[in-house]
């Protein structure tokens, strides 16, 4: 098989492309990546020489580059996005030209290439928020209400694709994960930034009360249940991804935060609680029986051993995070977490 990964340098694109190697060692992966801040080919760099992989440096909104790519594979996976929420309240712009035009370029591409099968990497917050303290989860019928312009982003995405097969009968699947967690995960997301901040003896800012609860899923676990979608999933359909919620119980963000605190022998008082977001999604939570009862997928990694690994992973790649935190990052991170 021959595919097509788009933002393979990123976090997720990478532990899927490391994972799709070692899984399938015969297949060939091209991976089209414009290696934007969160990009980083030093993810990769395990599998770079492998005969079966292939980097493109170009973007997935240029059309000419994407179609001569689309014509050499047989499916696109389509990792590529603009994702973290506070980027997107700063300056929407990229996130609409990336995720929604990018989409479109993509999905044009494999029309016009002979229909070539299409996974769409999407994100929980697209069904918007549930209300705390309540059983309520996501599943595949319930309605959009994104509430960031990347949530609204990546629903019109997905409304795209969707649109690509009932219009073209383009043979398309989506994929609709919880927050991902794991290696080489950019140190602007909860977790990542959580451990980094303490490894360098710093404050980990939490947005208004830190009552946000999150579905929180392994990464290695969201490529394996990819993997089951490529080959096992049925053309046409949505698969709720989510983590071991019989085994993870809802844990708010300022939980998790105080859990690795406590995991890395820190004291409490290194939390700092700085102004809310706008339009900050209380609850997410998903209800992945469906994808369970089709496909035979279920996350093999508890909450508490995954953050075991994650934390591990980021000790012992200090030099990673370390060159990923720039001075662009900290620009960033100053502007964003002013208190």
């Amino acid at each position: 098989m021959k595919i097509l990964v788009t933002g393979g340098a990123g976090f997720i694109g990478a532990n899927f492309i490391i994972y799709w190697l070692k899984r399938h060692p015969h297949d060939q992966i091209i991976n089209l990546d414009k290696l934007t801040y969160a990009g980083n080919l030093e993810n990769l760099s395990g599998v770079e020489n492998n005969p079966h992989y292939r980097f493109v440096h170009g973007d997935i909104c240029d059309r000419p580059l994407v179609d001569r790519l689309v014509a050499k594979v047989d499916v696109i996976l389509h990792f590529a996005a603009e994702s973290h929420v506070d980027r997107s309240i700063i300056d929407p712009a990229p996130f609409v030209k990336t995720n929604i035009e990018g989409t479109y370029v993509l999905l044009e591409a494999a029309r016009k290439n002979g229909k070539k099968r299409f996974h769409h990497i999407s994100t929980d917050e697209v069904f918007g928020a549930l209300p705390l303290n309540t059983a309520e989860k996501f599943t595949p019928q319930t309605p959009y209400r994104p509430h960031s312009p990347y949530s609204a982003s990546k629903a019109a995405s997905d409304h795209l694709v969707r649109a690509y097969h009932d219009t073209f009968a383009l043979p398309i699947t989506i994929s609709n994960c919880s927050n991902n967690f794991g290696p080489y995960q950019f140190p602007e997301k909860l977790i990542a930034l959580a451990v980094t901040n303490l490894i360098e003896d710093k404050s980990v800012p939490v947005y208004g009360d830190g009552l946000y609860v999150r579905d929180w899923l392994y990464v290695e676990d969201h490529c394996e249940a990819i993997d089951l979608i490529v080959h096992k999933g049925t053309i046409g359909e949505t698969y709720l991804l989510g983590a071991l919620s019989d085994q993870s119980p809802q844990r708010t963000n300022l939980d998790i935060i105080k859990q690795i605190i406590k995991m890395m022998g820190k004291e409490e008082g290194v939390i700092s609680f700085v102004q809310d977001r706008p339009g900050h999604d209380r609850r997410y939570a998903i209800d992945w029986s469906a994808t369970a009862a089709t496909l035979g997928w279920r996350p093999r990694h508890r909450f508490d051993e995954a953050l075991q690994l994650t934390l591990a992973w980021y000790q012992d790649h200090q030099n990673w995070w370390k060159r990923v935190k720039t001075g662009a990052y900290r620009d960033y991170y100053q502007k964003q977490y002013q208190s």
